[in-house]
């Protein structure tokens, strides 16, 4: 067995998991601390989210989403014994890093991280002004073009003039559902 001679100190590593394994991962590994006795070598597993807004059937939904599947970070001292807790997990395919000894991820890294995933209320930016032309990607008027005549931005909501039946008609959308041409 490789020995782990980097000593990094108290840091944050990548594992690779098989990918949609990444709960099932972090459960096992979180059991495996307990019953091993690493408290004081692993001291967390996260499996790193953001909430992302997505429509579905003309509906605004809020999901969480992983921020990169098919990895689960854990921050740990790593040791001989550590690695292989880690290693040894059911469904992890190693670590992030060169050989058999892993690369910590940069502290800028994971403090950029923990603010992407306590963002609360996801944002929506749209880079369109009044008179833009747009496209409808969703809803009734899919495939649409128009112009936006209307932003409200604290809603999430425009208001595009769609031509139908030779006359320009403002049709109220989500900002999810356009894009521009």
């Amino acid at each position: 067995m490789a020995k782990q001679t980097a000593n990094f100190g108290r840091r944050w590593f990548a594992i690779h998991t098989y990918s949609g394994y990444e709960e099932n991962v972090a459960e096992n590994l979180t059991q495996r601390i307990e019953t091993m006795d690493m408290e004081n070598k692993i001291f967390n597993v996260l499996v790193p989210k953001e909430k992302k807004i997505k429509i579905k059937n003309g509906k605004r939904k809020t999901v969480e989403e992983k921020i990169f599947p098919g990895y689960v970070l854990v921050e740990m001292l790593v040791t001989d014994d550590s690695w292989y807790v880690v290693r040894n997990t059911p469904n992890v395919t190693g670590f992030i890093g060169t050989g058999t000894t892993p690369t910590p991820i940069a502290e800028e890294e994971m403090d950029a991280l923990k603010k992407r995933m306590g963002v609360d209320e996801p944002e929506f930016k749209m880079d369109v002004q009044k008179g833009d032309s747009v496209q409808i990607t969703d809803g009734p008027f899919k495939n649409q073009e128009g112009k936006v005549a209307e932003i409200d931005e604290e809603r999430g909501k425009i208001k595009v003039l769609v031509n139908l039946f030779g006359r320009e008609t403002p049709v109220e959308l989500d900002f999810l559902q356009i894009k521009k041409t």
